[in-house]
């Protein structure tokens, strides 16, 4: 699942290779990822890529005019190729962009003469693969109001300078239920999922399966710390893991998520994983209480 660590190395990939250049065209392959007519497709020809920000668990494509929303959801994944290179496997859509003059100037530092980069003055495809098609892409015509699944009941990102020790505090009071359900859920702070909750909880040593109301105060203070601590961490490792793979996910780097069988890094116990509904969590039962 696309967490906001993937999702934040995506979108600063996708902006300085892409930003700049005109859509040529857009094919849809599995319609049922696609959340837009024809008309509003066609319409996507011809209009500039301004910007790509990822916003919790989603990806921003804002044209001249309108916007491409992306919600990866379990198996979506996005890269970028040259037109004609072999297809991703799984492909739901491609948009192809034209050339361009240059790289935008706020592109994020580590990007900076990246040999993976698609070249100014060659087209680019950017394609989207989705195994199950449970992810969504979304065009957004300007003016137009469409209702994006999730978008609206988001929480602050669990990244945001905004969400200070003293904000977190505030909003994890009004929640209730299991530490790792809490932490997954966007309404609370939005772009954890199922893999880096775990890791989140192992940095606390707090057990996923802990009711938030359990918590004392220290013990919320070191869910924030670590929240603060372990997405930081993981964007650095992605960042020279991934490129220029970047439709495939790296995980192999996580100290316990899907570690069970293996020996804790912290402790030496042996990690517990057990899969309800078909989500792995994986904690040690010494280091985490």
């Amino acid at each position: 699942m696309p967490e906001l660590p993937d999702l934040d190395i995506l979108a600063d990939a996708l902006h300085v290779g892409l930003v700049g250049r005109a859509v040529v065209g857009v094919d849809v392959t599995q319609p049922l990822v696609m959340r837009a007519t024809s008309a509003e497709l066609r319409a996507l020809e011809g209009q500039r890529l301004d910007s790509v920000r990822r916003t919790g668990k989603f990806l921003v494509f804002q044209l001249d005019r309108d916007r491409v929303v992306i919600n990866p959801m379990l198996t979506g994944r996005l890269g970028m190729a040259s037109p004609g290179a072999k297809a991703f496997g799984s492909t739901a859509c491609v948009m192809t962009l034209g050339a361009r003059s240059g790289a935008p100037a706020d592109s994020a530092a580590w990007t900076s003469d990246a040999t993976w980069l698609p070249a100014d003055q060659a087209s680019v495809e950017m394609r989207y693969r989705d195994a199950t098609r449970m992810g969504k892409v979304y065009v957004v015509p300007e003016g137009v109001e469409r209702v994006i699944a999730g978008w609206g009941d988001r929480g602050p990102d669990a990244d945001d300078p905004a969400l200070d020790l003293e904000a977190w505090r505030e909003r994890i009071r009004r929640h209730r239920g299991e530490l790792k359900n809490l932490l997954k859920e966007q309404s609370f702070v939005a772009g954890i999922g199922n893999g880096y909750a775990d890791e989140i909880l192992w940095e606390a040593r707090l057990a996923p399966l802990r009711k938030r109301s359990s918590l004392a105060a220290d013990e919320v203070d070191a869910l924030y710390a670590a929240v603060r601590m372990v997405l930081p961490w993981a964007i650095e490792e992605l960042r020279a893991r991934v490129p220029p793979r970047f439709e495939v996910e790296v995980r192999d780097f996580l100290r316990v998520h899907r570690k069970g069988g293996e020996p804790c890094p912290r402790c030496g116990t042996t990690i517990s994983e057990i899969s309800p509904g078909g989500f792995v969590t994986s904690w040690c039962r010494t280091c985490q209480r």
